[in-house]
């Protein structure tokens, strides 16, 4: 069994996630292998970030070679190192800037938001909680510093005068009149016990109003945040969660391939040109306390025709980064790419994965080590090298685990003699605008 218990309900999370072909919301810690030298990479980055400065960095890898699982992998590390995190999927409905009406940059901007976490909200949701956690820890402050009999009303001006000290810092940032005006609105709302103006106000920052018209009415404020200056927001962010105690905000983005497939070169032209100004501002000093990690394939990035190497003023920038081949590496480089696992590194995961499904579903361990290593042997033999992913192998091998669990009198080496591993193929379709 496995020598660190993990628990229940994060056994099941990492099932349901691996089987599904995706990656786990949570208890990546448990199973992560061989990316130490990537992992201590990003982490140099965060001592910069809680300096006050900002980073910029591109993740990318094949498609199923665990770019994704790193992404998460790294989220863990700085959540619990005092960072808010916030990560967002493209998708044919997300980009960094949408054309026409279309809304797609602030579409990244509200899924974003809705999966901000923090410590205690490590799968997402986390915007109101780190906002009340502030406004209740300003109470807490104010308490400790009474030295004798203080009315309520006294109090209650303290901390209104601490919060407003904070509030009034960001006017002076692009749209921070803005944003402190909402805040002011959340914090009277907060103290009254007005839920409804709350959530109101909470919808605002996460970016849900449509128009401005909708806004006034519910708010009194004549702006909301749009498709064009929704990083400006980001931006706010950064510096808003340090002086409420946070070490700094990391923003992740992955899915870069949904740039890369739009056919309107217009299209594509302004995403990267989107791409450049957060790229520019966060290695610029325009950002503080913030980072930023996009991940995508490697042709998504370095496809001259339509990638983002298309964008000269990008590719001048990030050339530094390219790679040759898995034997290059060069940690230093904006882009960092993933490089496959070893044989052994996918063996022990493989054990880790073998351990929690035993544990999930309370039988004894069935499959030995050694099996593992034929199972790995056998996948390295029969697929060539380039469509060997982690992904297929851990969902080949969890399919592998179930039969054996519900089939007692199967044996490991009988069922890899007849099952048929499926291999990972990057999807080609195009995307209009």
């Amino acid at each position: 069994m496995a020598e660190v218990k993990v628990p229940k309900r994060i056994e099941n999370s990492i099932m349901n996630a691996l089987q599904g072909g995706v990656v786990p919301r949570i208890g990546l810690g448990y199973i992560a292998v061989g990316r130490d030298l990537e992992i201590e990479a990003m982490l140099k980055d965060i001592e910069i970030i809680e300096d006050g400065g900002s980073t910029f960095r591109f993740l990318t890898g094949d498609y199923g070679s665990g770019k994704t699982f790193l992404l998460q992998t790294i989220k863990e590390h700085v959540i619990s190192r005092g960072f808010v995190v916030a990560d967002a999927d493209l998708s044919p409905e997300r980009s960094l800037v949408g054309t026409g009406n279309k809304k797609k940059g602030l579409a990244t901007y509200r899924e974003l938001m809705r999966n901000l976490s923090i410590k205690t909200s490590p799968e997402g949701g986390g915007l109101g909680k780190v906002l009340d956690n502030w406004l209740d820890a300003m109470w807490m402050e104010a308490a400790k510093k009474i030295t004798g009999g203080v009315s309520g009303m006294e109090l209650e001006k303290m901390v209104t005068n601490s919060i407003l000290s904070i509030i009034m810092d960001m006017q002076g940032m692009v749209h921070g009149y803005d944003f402190a005006n909402i805040l002011i609105i959340y914090w009277k709302a907060h103290k009254s016990g007005d839920m409804e103006t709350k959530s109101k106000a909470l919808r605002w920052l996460r970016g849900e109003y449509a128009t401005k018209k909708e806004a006034k009415c519910d708010l009194g404020v004549n702006n909301i945040i749009n498709d064009e200056e929704w990083f400006d927001y980001i931006k706010i962010w950064s510096e808003f969660f340090v002086k409420i105690k946070y070490n700094g905000f990391i923003i992740m983005i992955d899915e870069m391939i949904n740039i890369y497939r739009y056919r309107n070169s217009t299209t594509r032209y302004k995403n990267y040109e989107t791409m450049l100004m957060m790229y520019n501002d966060s290695l610029q000093g325009k950002a503080k306390y913030l980072g930023i990690i996009m991940g995508g394939t490697p042709n998504a990035l370095e496809d001259t025709s339509r990638g983002v190497f298309r964008y000269e003023a990008l590719k001048s920038r990030l050339s530094a980064g390219r790679f040759s081949g898995y034997e290059s590496v060069n940690l230093m480089a904006p882009i960092i790419k993933i490089q496959p696992l070893t044989k052994s590194e996918l063996v022990i995961l493989l054990e880790k994965l073998r351990d929690i499904h035993a544990d999930l579903y309370d039988y004894d361990v069935m499959v030995l080590t050694s099996d593992i290593v034929k199972l790995i042997e056998k996948i390295f033999k029969e697929l060539p090298l380039h469509e060997i992913t982690p992904r297929y192998i851990i969902r080949d091998f969890i399919n592998i685990l179930n039969t054996m669990c519900q089939n007692k009198d199967e044996t490991f080496e009988h069922i890899i003699s007849q099952y048929h591993f499926s291999k990972d193929v990057e999807e080609t379709i195009e995307l209009d605008e």
